[in-house]
């Protein structure tokens, strides 16, 4: 019996998230009283891969093969799930990433496994019997999900668990899974990263603003307030819509959902839709010059006020505090 988690990088390279997910998943190996074992597809240093092991993995397994130097949802799961049956693990865990959304599925398919997506806490375990709290109705609610298969698939929300260092080096050893043709049906021929840029589902602060900025000539102060918090930025529906953004700065429902610690909201009245794609954020700070605007009656802190006025401010007063700290 084992925990494996699956640990996603970028261009060779983990995010925090993926600390976070194996911090967790040896919390819950811990209560198991087994090892957690880590896999890793794709071409990533071995004092990467190594590091792993402060947060708590026993093992590495490495597939490295130029065939899987891009995402391949299908072969990719095959690999995992093959990786579970090696190794007897009753509990395989991923961070909730867009890729993941796709794989937990596949994976628990193959290993006729029971799946609690978007978790934010650790699971309750009696026995056999997993109690998963996880997010609802796009992250306006939460649910309770009971599992009772004899393999479980989890998902882990990004911001949902804090790091913990509780290892040293992993070990590593390379895995050589055997391939079908059939799982290369549907290639990705590219993927373009705004490198550049905090990545929205990672960011643990966020910077978002929608109409009431007015036009994008107007967009420098937000970049400027990101740029001080170290924050990612983001837009409503219809600021991206009206092409003053990027799309892929779009959160909420149709857009991206996020979970930061912070997220601060300027010039956005809070549709339903908006909310949903963020309302699981640790804490919502609003500023709106409409104070009957929705997006207060969920905040946290709310400021009712004109944007171009407040958020200079705001930029001045948190540059002063840097200063004198």
């Amino acid at each position: 019996m084992s925990v494996l988690v699956y640990v996603e990088n970028a261009e060779g390279k983990f995010k925090k998230s993926i600390f976070e997910v194996v911090s967790y998943s040896a919390a819950i190996a811990e209560q198991l009283k087994t090892d957690l074992i880590a896999i890793s597809i794709g071409n990533v240093s071995q004092a990467d891969l190594s590091s792993l092991g402060k947060y708590g993995a026993a093992k590495v397994l490495n597939v490295s093969n130029d065939k899987l130097k891009s995402f391949v949802n299908q072969a990719y799961a095959s690999i995992i799930a093959e990786a579970a049956k090696k190794e007897g693990s009753t509990l395989v865990v991923f961070s909730n990433t867009f890729s993941a959304k796709g794989l937990a599925p596949r994976v628990a398919v193959k290993l006729k496994a029971g799946l609690a997506d978007s978790a934010v806490e650790l699971p309750e375990i009696d026995n056999d019997k997993f109690l998963i709290k996880k997010t609802a109705f796009s992250g306006k609610a939460f649910a309770t999900v009971e599992l009772v298969s004899p393999v479980k698939v989890i998902t882990l929300n990004p911001n949902s668990y804090q790091l913990k260092e509780s290892g040293s080096a992993g070990k590593v050893e390379d895995f050589t899974p055997e391939f079908k043709e059939s799982d290369f049906r549907a290639m990705i021929t590219e993927i373009v990263r705004a490198s550049d840029k905090i990545a929205l589902p990672d960011a643990e602060l966020v910077v978002s603003a929608g109409r009431g900025m007015k036009g994008p000539e107007n967009w420098g102060m937000i970049e400027e307030l990101a740029s001080v918090l170290g924050a990612a930025t983001a837009c409503s529906k219809p600021v991206s819509d009206a092409g003053w953004r990027p799309h892929e700065e779009h959160v909420g429902q149709t857009g991206i959902a996020v979970s930061p610690n912070l997220y601060i909201a300027i010039g956005i009245s809070g549709a339903i839709q908006h909310l949903a794609g963020v309302s699981s954020s640790k804490t919502i700070v609003v500023i709106n010059k409409d104070p009957e605007a929705p997006f207060f009656k969920v905040a946290d802190y709310g400021i009712v006020g004109d944007a171009f006025e407040v958020v200079p401010k705001l930029i001045e007063a948190i540059k002063a505090y840097k200063s004198n700290s």
